[in-house]
């Protein structure tokens, strides 16, 4: 039995599911985390069995016990009931105590494989430290510095040359896209104070790789593109990305240090030939590749979660 934890409406996951019951694969569930509020979704005893119970997006009551993976997908979401509450404070005791309760439940209740474990999730998804594996395992990663001093930055551009910035984590909403910063003295020195934010080598070149990493399997795409973040544009050159033996076992080191069941992982190649290393998403989006390259991404992760309930 497979289990997601996401939000409602995740495209993702609806994809995955219908991939199952394509397959006449039945048990295949939905959490929508953000639904718990105003109906039962949760159940944990410290005494008998079972004990733990969730309730699923069609209603049904399941025993995490009889759960043998877990898709951690989308699960940094408010709940939706909670928009209603009269005051700020009802409001963030129905976020908080919804999201403990089912981080709680899932935690005593749950024994099987998940894709990928909580506490490993959130460490990798921390830049600094996922730059730091990547370089111990082998990758180029670019000269970083993080910071809010406006002389810092200034001295980084002067001894690296070329800078991008972004940000050290995000926001829901609009997304904030990597961008050059040519003359940091020129910035006023209270926009550097507001909160820390990545400075970074900029890496030449126009050939990016998205790579796709299930497991053991890997399904990539190159990109190219002149543009610096190349998601707001992809009316561009897009095809599949062989990745190169080389390039897979250092891949494979990276996420077994962080912990990683799967990951979505940007890549540049230099106009030599070398792949840097610029992040891994543990839970990124891949979806949109498939009518681009031609790939079965769907089909692929779904056999990806099969292999992991057939070893659980």
């Amino acid at each position: 039995m497979i289990l997601t934890i996401t939000i409602r409406d995740d495209l993702h996951t609806i994809a995955v599911q219908h991939a199952a019951r394509s397959r006449g694969i039945t048990d295949f569930h939905i959490v929508e985390c953000d639904h718990l509020s105003g109906r039962a979704s949760v159940t944990w005893r410290s005494h008998g069995t079972p004990s733990a119970i969730v309730r699923t997006a069609d209603g049904v009551s399941l025993p995490l016990d009889e759960v043998s993976v877990l898709w951690w997908r989308r699960v940094r979401a408010d709940q939706r009931a909670s928009v209603h509450a009269a005051d700020d404070h009802q409001r963030a005791l129905v976020n908080n105590d919804c999201r403990g309760a089912l981080a709680g439940a899932l935690a005593a209740g749950f024994h099987g494989r998940w894709v990928s474990a909580p506490e490993a999730t959130d460490r990798a998804a921390d830049k600094l430290y996922q730059l730091t594996v990547a370089a111990r395992a082998g990758f180029r990663v670019p000269q970083t510095l993080v910071s809010q001093s406006r002389d810092e930055v200034v001295a980084f551009v002067r001894e690296v040359g070329r800078v991008i910035v972004k940000p050290v984590v995000g926001a829901s909403g609009p997304l904030v896209f990597t961008q050059h910063i040519d003359d940091p003295a020129a910035i006023p020195d209270a926009s550097f104070g507001v909160c820390p934010a990545i400075y970074q080598e900029y890496i030449p070149g126009t050939r990016h790789i998205r790579l796709n990493c299930f497991g053991e399997r890997m399904h990539a795409a190159l990109i190219e593109t002149g543009d610096l973040d190349w998601r707001p544009n992809l009316n561009v050159p897009i095809s599949r990305w062989p990745v190169p033996d080389d390039i897979a076992d250092l891949v494979l080191r990276v996420l077994r240090h962080l912990g990683l069941r799967m990951g979505v992982i940007d890549l540049k190649l230099t106009p030599q030939g070398e792949a840097v290393w610029l992040e891994v998403n543990p839970q990124g989006q891949f979806l949109f590749l498939e009518p681009l390259i031609g790939e079965p991404l769907t089909q692929h992760f779904l056999d990806f979660l099969i292999t992991e309930h057939t070893a659980a």
